[in-house]
């Protein structure tokens, strides 16, 4: 066999699995850090009742977990630069598993804002951290598919969460042990990742051939060190990242913390509505693939990685939109769809924001360009949750799901802009 044969054979066949065990490992880490998130929001109607809490008061707490994550994510993605990917995700997992553990002794709206600032705080280092190991595991036409998988653990974590939420509350009459329990996970997700990740260069257990795959997609100019904050701000590339996930995250975030709040004001039961709490995540889990999944596709038809990335974020911007239209159903079902197609275009353009960092900067700079970004969200949530519980309460969520819907065409232009191919050859790559 020639090695023009071999070559075509291994782009068609690419040699073995062990990245996609890893992708793995990336994808059960998300699960967890999304079940500990979600656990108060489906906690959340029982809480406002017993501790006589209004939206307002609520919100407060969902600020105090989005200050510390937004702080968390500017310094988390130096820090996994700095001290590599198996340790940074090791230090931050288990710190955001023993302040979920805590927050079982909260005992008053203080407290509870202070546990949820721990673990915004520890929870923040999950995507730099997820993002730089998919740019050191894949090569860019299989990173679609590799962040996929592991951002699709968000909306399977936010769709476990009611069903083992509401269950460990039943089993023990109480809502402690939930937080107490839901928090052990991560213990036991470090386990397996100490045990298997290491990078592909010195990995114990990679054959030849998939870490020659592997490390064939980098650039011969591709270093480990990382530009610094100043130079990455002067380009328009690291700005339109920024602004992507600052316009976009928030909706996100919305449906995650407010959904089971917001089903009751509309008359709905929690257990009445927790197939429809289910649903819209579930829909992100198949977004998160069909936005990997299709712009892998154009790539591999010719297409250049850019182009296959701005294709699915300007269709998932549109979906997105139809938030607004819920208001027109008053059946829980029509809500449900709604809810579930903006979920689902969400989750599809999220997956292509959280890829650019990968695509487009060297390995020494991905996690630090993906806190930023992962910043501006929070910045951009907190702003998104104070007006919610404000709004909410003297009005309705009506004017909410309306600015939900436009916001996001806006994110479209932005990345359409200035997310472009630059002379920046030192500090980024072409797309």
């Amino acid at each position: 066999m020639t090695n023009q044969q071999s070559a075509i054979e291994n782009q068609q066949f690419p040699p073995g699995r062990l990245r996609w065990r890893i992708g793995g490992l990336l994808f059960l880490s998300t699960v967890i850090n999304y079940i500990d998130r979600q656990t108060l929001s489906v906690l959340g109607p029982t809480l406002k009742d017993q501790y006589r809490w209004t939206n307002a008061d609520f919100a407060l707490i969902i600020i105090s977990f989005r200050v510390a994550y937004t702080l968390g994510q500017a310094g988390a993605g130096r820090f996994l630069d700095a001290v590599g990917t198996r340790t940074g995700l090791s230090v931050t997992v288990a710190f955001y598993s023993i302040a979920a553990m805590l927050t079982s002794l909260a005992g008053g709206l203080r407290s509870f804002c202070f546990f949820r600032f721990l673990l915004g705080a520890g929870e923040a280092g999950n995507w730099p951290g997820a993002t730089k190991a998919v740019a050191e595991w894949f090569p860019r036409r299989e990173s679609g598919w590799a962040v996929a998988l592991f951002d699709s653990g968000s909306s399977i974590g936010a769709a476990i969460a009611p069903l083992l939420v509401i269950a460990l509350m039943h089993t023990f009459g109480t809502w402690r042990p939930a937080f107490l329990l839901t928090g052990s996970l991560g213990f036991l997700w470090l386990l397996l990742f100490r045990a298997h990740y290491y990078p592909p260069e010195n990995h114990p257990r990679i054959s030849d051939a998939e870490r020659e795959y592997i490390l064939a997609d980098r650039d011969t100019s591709d270093r480990g060190s990382s530009a610094s904050y100043p130079e990455l701000l002067r380009l328009p590339q690291t700005w339109g990242i920024i602004l992507g996930k600052a316009l976009t995250d928030p909706i996100w975030f919305f449906i995650t913390d407010w959904f089971a709040i917001y089903l009751v004001s509309r008359g709905f039961s929690l257990e009445r509505g927790l197939l429809a709490f289910w649903v819209p995540f579930i829909a992100a889990d198949a977004g998160n693939f069909l936005g990997g999944g299709i712009s892998s596709y154009l790539i591999s038809r010719g297409f250049s990685v850019g182009a296959a990335r701005k294709i699915v974020i300007v269709v998932s911007g549109l979906g997105m939109s139809t938030l607004m239209v819920s208001l027109l159903f008053s059946s829980l079902f029509g809500l449900t769809v709604c809810f579930a197609i903006a979920t689902c275009s969400y989750a599809a353009l999220s997956t292509m924001v959280l890829n650019l960092p990968a695509d487009i900067y060297r390995p020494g700079s991905v996690a630090t360009v993906s806190g930023m970004s992962g910043a501006a969200a929070g910045i951009g949530t907190i702003a998104a949750t104070f007006l919610t519980g404000a709004v909410a309460d003297r009005y309705s969520f009506e004017p909410i799901l309306i600015g939900a819907s436009l916001v996001p065409l806006l994110a479209v232009v932005v990345l359409l802009m200035l997310v472009r191919n630059t002379r920046s050859a030192a500090f980024v790559r072409a797309i």
